[in-house]
């Protein structure tokens, strides 16, 4: 099995349908062997672990860490803890024969096997009491199979001597020789064998606790995070539905308000079209009116003498200024440009889609998912801490309820705040903003300081078990009814300023139409400049013959 390649486990799923006895490996499904121990504080076989480090460094199969590996084996160092665990184990299981009446006993019957130490063999419980009740037993220490000396922790490797002190500075086990050779200073830290024992049990007692009560809370946190899951997703699939109903009934409107849109433009399309053709007829036909009477002047001038100008000519003049006196559309009535303000229109179809009241999250601002619980909150160190609110109860207004409601949050609203009054702009609002906040802290704080002591109420509770006094809940709930009476107050005060702000922000909204309709007249008196110069400069064009010709016949009737 060494050097093979196992597939990690990918989720909690699969770590609990797996095999988690504690002396078997989680790759091979097999009792350890040289099990090693990682930074992450997982065991696996040496074989398993073999091959699989990468520049002195080994990631754990279970849940990814890495863990530094030192020496050529390129793996983690054995525990010591767990082979014996493994050793005694497989001790247990052999069978075990008494060494005074040489009786075998099966593995039901080896709660009853006792163990001298001093002699160093097993008995079997007739046997105690028969042959080691004897005087020169007395001094003998007996324990039970399971809890039996073995050689190894009997005696001094180095000098051969039994144990019997123990240092609590080098946390090791001393002979007397071991003991001698220490420094006087050291000596002070050596403790008895016994001693020894009963502060490690105590010690020992007192990190199993710490470790059980770590255990419940992963557990709470893993069922937490298990139901978080459940409703992100179920959260997920709302958000879609919601956002497809939301898209196909924008889809529709907007569908409608295109049609109508459409016809609008053509409507006004046709409309001006019309108007600018019966201008272009007229002045079609004006143009070889004024043509036809320039040239006759033209020749008049060039054939009548003194009398005939006088006789005719200034019936031709009153001609020519009835002509220029008729009233003539020379500029267009309307402008060219087609205007459905589109825009605007599309807005106010969507306007009663996109105001809509939010819907209940299903996972708060706080990840709350149900009544009485949030999510935890994430503290230095990647700590959790679980957090107990008041579940949530009817509103006592129905215009609390119903209102309307602005789906930004508190933190984009502090900050929206906070530039706003940073502006420096002594308006109604900005007094108002200034005011709320001050109300909202306060009741914020006091809010914060009732969910401290119920948090405080449901750790006794639940993690020491202490019995609360029903005056404290009494208390607590008395003054969260206050507490919703507050908000309830302050929520319709500023219920009261909404019709005050709507007349500002409708002066407003005007005031802002107004101007970009002005600006949008400007453009218009400009291009409408530059067309009437750009006509002008045709005109001047056009009558440039007219005026050479007349020049010329003026130049020939001079000399008369």
């Amino acid at each position: 099995m060494a050097g093979g390649i196992f597939s990690p486990l990918e989720s909690c799923s699969e770590l609990e349908k797996a095999n988690c006895h504690p002396l078997v490996c989680l790759l091979c499904h097999e009792p350890y062997q040289h099990p090693c121990l990682l930074d992450c504080y997982h065991n696996f076989c040496a074989s398993c672990l073999r091959g699989r480090a990468s520049d002195g460094r080994l990631r754990c199969p279970l849940c990814g860490h890495p863990s530094v590996v030192r020496g050529g084996t390129g793996l983690p160092p054995v525990d010591r803890l767990l082979q014996f665990l493994v050793d005694s184990s497989a001790d247990s299981e052999e069978d075990v024969q008494c060494a005074n009446c040489d009786r075998c006993c099966t593995k039901a019957e080896l709660d009853t096997m006792y163990f001298c130490n001093t002699c160093g063999q097993p008995l079997c419980a007739p046997c105690r009491e028969e042959t080691h009740r004897a005087r020169m037993f007395t001094r003998h220490e007996i324990v039970s199979l399971s809890k039996r000396t073995k050689d190894i922790h009997k005696k001094c490797p180095l000098h051969e001597e039994p144990y019997i002190m123990f240092s609590t500075e080098k946390k090791s086990m001393l002979c007397i020789n071991c003991f001698r050779d220490m420094q006087g200073e050291s000596r002070a830290h050596c403790i008895d064998i016994e001693t020894a024992y009963m502060q490690g049990c105590q010690r020992l007692d007192q990190a199993v606790m710490a470790v059980k009560e770590l255990q419940t809370s992963t557990r709470e946190a893993i069922v937490l995070l298990k139901a978080m899951i459940e409703e992100v997703r179920n959260s997920a699939s709302e958000e879609e539905a919601a956002i497809n109903s939301l898209f196909s009934r924008m889809q529709e409107q907007l569908s409608e308000r295109k049609k109508t849109l459409l016809k609008a433009v053509q409507s006004q399309h046709e409309e001006k079209e019309k108007a600018f053709k019966e201008q272009l007829a007229h002045l079609a036909s004006l143009l070889p009116t004024l043509q036809v009477h320039l040239v006759t002047c033209s020749a008049f001038l060039s054939s009548a003498n003194k009398a005939e100008f006088l006789d005719l000519g200034y019936q031709l003049m009153e001609r020519l200024q009835r002509i220029v006196k008729l009233p003539h559309r020379l500029r267009p009535a309307q402008t060219s440009k087609i205007n459905s303000e589109y825009r605007a229109e599309f807005a106010r179809c969507l306007e009663p889609l996109l105001m809509l009241s939010p819907r209940r999250s299903v996972v708060g601002s706080a990840g709350g998912i149900g009544p009485g619980i949030t999510g935890t909150s994430m503290l230095p160190g990647g700590q959790c801490s679980k957090t107990l609110i008041v579940p949530s109860c009817p509103p006592t207004s129905d215009k609390m309820s119903t209102g309307p409601m602005v789906k930004k949050p508190t933190m984009h609203r502090y900050i929206s705040t906070k530039v706003l009054l940073a502006e420096g702009r002594e308006t109604p609002f900005a007094e108002h903003c200034r005011n709320y906040e001050n109300t909202y802290r306060m009741l914020q704080m006091e809010i914060q300081g009732l969910k401290d002591q119920v948090q405080e109420l449901h750790r006794d509770l639940t993690k020491h078990h202490s019995l609360i006094k029903s005056e404290i809940m009494s208390e607590i709930l008395q003054k969260s009814l206050q507490m919703d009476v507050q908000i309830a107050a302050h929520y319709s005060a500023v219920e009261m300023m909404r019709s005050v702000f709507e007349e500002v922000w409708e002066e407003t909204y005007q005031r802002v139409a107004n101007e970009q309709e002005i600006y949008e007249a400007q453009l218009h008196d400009l291009l409408q400049l530059r067309q009437e110069n750009s006509c002008l400069s045709t005109i001047t064009k056009q009558i440039a013959p007219y005026v050479r010709s007349i020049a010329k016949v003026k130049e020939r009737l001079e000399p008369r």
